[in-house]
């Protein structure tokens, strides 16, 4: 038996990067996984078909966060599935390429309806059914504690934002024994990060040099971090952030 039989978990922004990893992981450890997605059914679906075939159970659901009652028809259509909730792992999130000279007002305000709002309302109206004894992580992101990248000052600052929502939530949900934690990611290597942090050969050795392992980090890396958190082992842990960088802030 896995560590997390029995329980069930909520992935949004599961259907890549990061967020598959951290899926598929607590679906190996026996978390049933309802593996979220915006727009990319196909990708969700294979996610799910991933989760399966290593003998773990999952199910989509598809919900464009940022948007009008998104926290309702996610909870409406997570409720077709499941009659409660363990884990919540709220792990969608937006970027930009554009810098502080550049950005406009409606991008700006879509990064914090994906990355802040979403996750706000999302366990405001989801606290009903996250059992006694439950787990929140929010991916957040190193960038949060440093200014290694001042061009993306306002992704940077929608993650210092959830990290003030765990402190503040962990203190709330603290008396039914519920954990909250922030996990904070470095450079990882998925396509959207690719893109956008390096691209190129030199591009990704610049990146690997600022770990102090030196290499860029997988969605597994971030996926590992997260298990500990959700599992029996990290009970004692609530309110934390969690340095996820692979040594990239020391």
């Amino acid at each position: 038996m896995g560590a997390l039989t029995g329980k069930t978990a909520l992935v949004t922004g599961a259907s890549r990067g990061i967020g598959r990893g951290i899926a598929e992981r607590l679906g190996r450890d026996g978390a049933r996984v309802a593996v979220h997605y915006g727009t990319n059914a196909k990708a969700a679906e294979e996610t799910v078909a991933a989760i399966e075939a290593a003998g773990g159970s999952a199910f989509a659901i598809g919900v464009e966060l940022g948007t009008p009652r998104d926290a309702e028809r996610l909870w409406d259509e997570f409720d077709r599935h499941a009659d409660g909730l363990d884990i919540l792992v709220h792990n969608a999130g937006i970027g930009t390429a554009r810098s502080f000279g550049e950005i406009e007002q409606e991008e700006y305000d879509r990064l914090f309806a994906v990355n802040v709002k979403a996750p706000f309302f999302l366990t405001r109206l989801g606290a009903d059914r996250l059992r006694d004894g439950g787990r929140v992580v929010n991916i957040s992101s190193g960038l949060a504690r440093t200014a290694a990248m001042p061009h993306l000052i306002a992704y940077s600052m929608t993650k210092a934002a959830l990290d003030v929502f765990t402190r503040d939530l962990s203190k709330l949900l603290g008396p039914r024994g519920i954990t909250v934690n922030s996990v904070a990611p470095g450079i990882i290597d998925t396509d959207n990060t690719a893109d956008l942090l390096y691209g190129t050969e030199d591009g990704l050795a610049r990146a690997a040099a600022l770990s102090a392992l030196g290499r860029v980090g997988t969605p597994a890396d971030v996926a590992d971090v997260v298990a500990f958190l959700v599992s029996e082992d990290g009970r004692w842990v609530t309110g934390h952030w969690l340095d996820a960088t692979g040594g990239s802030l020391t």
